[in-house]
């Protein structure tokens, strides 16, 4: 495929991804706005703890689309690699985001347990079964999105965390129908704030190997270095970096010493070739240099012979 072509599609992708996005944002914002309502009339903290990771999940596709807008543009002047890192950065504070939430649910929940208020369980349990159906319906239009990416990824995983904690929400509140045991909205706010402490740690993770430049997860470098110099011609190869510029580009450098009779620019032929079919790397930089097996000795000059003086 051709570099035209290459970036055509990414382009294409992006703005299909944007429409997902989009379109998600819409159907969570329309019912967070009905459950905060509801949430309030109801006395029903899990409730609120859904409306709160919702407003999460707003802020998170909105950053997100901000961050793929960026991310589109092309490399230029001192940003060669262009801004795709900006989706990284939405990632990282998307999971940070997800964390505090999870934490301050945590913390009203036990004190929830201690004092429980009256929850109204047939209008909560309304309310769960249709924010089940609206984040099905968000989980899926992200779903189809294009998840290698962290930005996208980190989306996602704030709905379909919203979607399970609206079935234990449900849970709950039909607990509290069946038995009157109010303190069942507490704990289903925990088992909210357990799935959101979970997806931001899996981002935060994620999105940090990116900023440290770790090899991409399931890529061994050592893996690599090893099959590069069992290919025939291949002396050594050394100062091997394998790290990720952002989601889903993986890049590769590495110096790589060959014998004195070897075809340089052959070998560098067939180990680019090797690298994208066996570990799926493209973006790769090899400096081949010839083995050297006399080394050329300088000896200091001999001073000059004095000239013989008449007698």
């Amino acid at each position: 495929m051709s570099a035209h072509a290459h970036g055509h599609h990414h382009v294409v992708r992006a703005d299909a991804d944007r429409r997902r996005l989009w379109t998600a944002l819409a159907l969570i914002v329309g019912f967070m706005a009905v459950e905060v309502v509801v949430g309030i009339l109801a006395s029903s903290l899990a409730l609120l703890a859904d409306a709160a990771h919702m407003l999460s999940d707003a802020g998170a596709i909105a950053l997100s689309l901000a961050a793929a807008r960026i991310a589109t543009r092309p490399p230029r002047g001192a940003m060669t690699f262009g801004m795709g890192r900006v989706e990284i950065f939405s990632a990282q504070v998307n999971g940070a985001t997800l964390g505090v939430l999870g934490v301050l649910v945590v913390y009203e929940s036990i004190r929830r347990l201690f004092d429980p208020p009256g929850v109204e369980g047939g209008l909560v349990l309304a309310v769960a079964v249709v924010g089940i159906a609206v984040n099905l319906v968000a989980v899926r239009v992200l779903a189809g999105a294009g998840r290698e990416s962290l930005n996208v990824e980190g989306s996602y995983r704030h709905v379909l965390t919203d979607l399970y904690a609206f079935v234990a929400t449900a849970v709950a509140a039909a607990v509290i129908l069946a038995t009157g045991f109010d303190r069942a909205d507490a704990l289903a706010s925990l088992v909210v704030a357990a799935l959101m402490l979970h997806s931001a740690w899996s981002l935060l993770r994620a999105s940090g190997r990116v900023f440290l430049e770790a090899a991409p997860e399931g890529v061994d470098p050592e893996a690599i270095g090893t099959e590069l110099a069992r290919q025939p011609g291949v002396v050594e190869v050394h100062d091997l970096h394998v790290w990720e510029v952002t989601s889903g580009f993986p890049a590769l450098s590495a110096h790589v010493v060959v014998g004195e009779r070897a075809d340089a620019h052959a070998t560098r032929v067939e180990l680019e070739r090797l690298l994208e079919e066996r570990f799926g790397l493209r973006h790769t930089t090899l400096q081949i240099e010839h083995e050297h097996s006399r080394l050329l000795s300088i000896e200091p000059a001999q001073p000059p012979s004095e000239k013989r003086q008449p007698e």
